[in-house]
């Protein structure tokens, strides 16, 4: 009894001190977020990473994906795809790539391939990106943005953040503020795809204990990415690439807990990915539902 005392009593601490930086974070660095409403949620919403599984559903699931709303992110107008799938959403949230946009050729191609789609398409960037909308202006794009801050503590607090659309959980990777995006549109039922998150499988330590981490896409990552992924990795320990990790499953965790008090329904359509935070599902066809 006293152990599961001492537990609460060291859970609300925690909680207690998480809740006061969040309320201070919210304070100062939240913005009024701009999301797009969806127009009709009586379709699905198909959010897609760029895991290497996503190479299969593009040569299978073409038709289905140009048949649905889909969310693409980082560098998927890189590849001849784009246009193809023509996605409604689009989300960006990495500093590099505005920050970058004239000195990394790949972040400048991007910036390029989405500024000439000639389509409805709405893309999404962290209000605290300081000037990175003007990267856009003049093309048909609209830009709107979501605050690009993590919310933790008392749950009542999360929520609270959350349905406001002033944080999300710690945002580790791109895949978090676009579910968190998707639920702040309306969308009640949302698949992913290209999520593999198989970064276990590729993890190592060379003999020299520099951390490797491969994080393979579908479209193949060029030389000069290569180079910048491992400049980014030169000098981080395993344990600290490990938290990170460990960071965004939980995350994960907390978005469906969070969809659920929403009532959505998030469905992991992605063949042996290593998320077990959604339930597993295939990619739905509408037109075999009519």
């Amino acid at each position: 009894m006293a152990d599961s005392s001492a537990n609460k009593i060291s859970r609300f601490a925690a909680n207690l001190g998480a809740s006061a930086k969040t309320c201070v974070k919210l304070a100062f660095s939240a913005r009024k977020a701009r999301l797009p409403k969806a127009g009709s949620t009586e379709l699905p919403l198909v959010v897609l990473g760029n895991g290497p599984s996503l190479r299969q559903n593009l040569a299978d699931d073409m038709p289905v994906l140009k048949m649905l709303p889909c969310m693409a992110v980082n560098f998927f107008a890189n590849a001849p795809e784009f246009r193809t799938v023509r996605p409604r959403y689009y989300v960006l949230a990495d500093p590099h790539f505005f920050d970058n946009a004239t000195t990394d050729g790949n972040v400048a191609r991007l910036i390029d391939n989405i500024r000439a789609a000639d389509w409805e398409m709405h893309l999404l960037i962290p209000a605290q990106a300081k000037g990175a909308a003007r990267l856009f202006d003049g093309c048909k794009v609209s830009v709107g943005r979501f605050n690009f801050l993590a919310a933790e503590g008392f749950r009542w607090l999360e929520n609270l953040a959350f349905r406001h659309n002033w944080a999300m959980p710690r945002p580790r990777n791109v895949l978090i503020p676009a579910l968190m995006c998707s639920l702040a549109m309306g969308y009640k039922t949302i698949y992913v795809l290209g999520a593999d998150h198989s970064w276990l499988k590729t993890l190592a330590v060379s003999d020299d204990n520099t951390v490797v981490s491969v994080q393979p896409h579908f479209y193949g990552d060029d030389a000069r990415e290569k180079a910048r992924v491992n400049s980014v990795y030169k000098g981080i320990k395993l344990h600290s690439v490990l938290e990170s990790m460990m960071i965004a499953f939980r995350s994960y965790h907390i978005i469906e807990r969070y969809a659920a008090r929403c009532g959505a329904s998030i469905i992991n359509a992605t063949p042996d990915s290593m998320i077990d935070a959604f339930r597993r599902g295939k990619l739905p066809n509408p037109k075999s539902q009519e």
